[in-house]
């Protein structure tokens, strides 16, 4: 957990927004993690209650926030060079051979993310206007493989790079970007205080057990758009307050 720890370092705090009037839900479900609204945090990222649970169907992983989640989205700056992501993070303990990746390639973890200088799901229209190609903007899901990187800043993860002339296993909804990163599809749902996601057992593979985290963290790609080319620059909140995946789904 040394690895995992290091992302502490990298925590900083950001403008704080009015707080909702509407009063937050602790955790009631087994396995969920509670964690201590905070002032030093914005709400819309501060977490205070992170969940993945088993129903007939579906595992759902859920965040419940002292704010609204997704009212703050990066200001565009026109180029891919350089572009903001703010993201809803469950990092967990699922090898990443159980979504379509290589084995054993990192931490994988689900992530809802905005970014609204490029488009990553090519197979969706999430904003309804007949294209595919400029929903970045739009709340959105994706399976990440995530490893250290200490170019990205010191303890500091990024997404993992594809190396140049490799030809690593890739999911069918890789979005073709030379990382291992996955657009599968799964639409978030936001509401005053939560954000979930909704993944198919089946998509899981043979992971019916597995710990989890939950994070708000901002990432920033590459100036140069070279290697490293996705890094986690801001760690907003950690559910756990140390990143040891407290969290626990047993099979339904």
């Amino acid at each position: 957990m040394k690895v995992l720890s290091g992302l502490l370092a990298a925590t900083a705090v950001i403008i704080m927004q009015a707080p909702s009037a509407e009063p937050v839900t602790p955790c009631i479900s087994p396995g969920c993690i509670q964690t201590n609204e905070s002032t030093d945090i914005a709400p819309a990222f501060d977490l205070v209650a992170t969940r993945v649970a088993r129903e007939a169907t579906d595992a759902v992983f859920a965040q419940r926030l002292s704010g609204r989640p997704g009212s703050l989205k990066p200001e565009p700056k026109g180029r891919l060079n350089g572009a903001d992501v703010y993201s809803y993070v469950w990092p967990t303990s699922i090898d990443s051979s159980a979504v379509g990746f290589d084995g054993k390639q990192g931490i994988l973890a689900l992530a809802v993310t905005a970014h609204p200088d490029f488009d990553d799901t090519p197979a969706f229209d999430e904003n309804g206007d007949g294209k595919s190609d400029n929903d970045g903007a739009e709340w959105h899901s994706h399976w990440v493989v995530l490893v250290p990187d200490e170019r990205c800043g010191k303890g500091a993860l990024k997404v993992q790079d594809i190396a140049e002339n490799s030809k690593p296993k890739l999911p069918a909804s890789w979005p073709g970007l030379p990382i291992l990163l996955d657009s599968p599809g799964y639409r978030p749902a936001l509401t005053e205080h939560g954000i979930e996601v909704r993944v198919p057992n089946t998509a899981l593979g043979s992971a019916s057990s597995f710990n989890f985290d939950g994070v708000t963290a901002n990432l920033r790609v590459n100036e140069n758009a070279v290697n490293p080319l996705l890094c986690v620059v801001k760690v907003l909140d950690v559910a756990s307050g140390k990143l040891s995946l407290p969290g626990q789904v047993s099979a339904h």
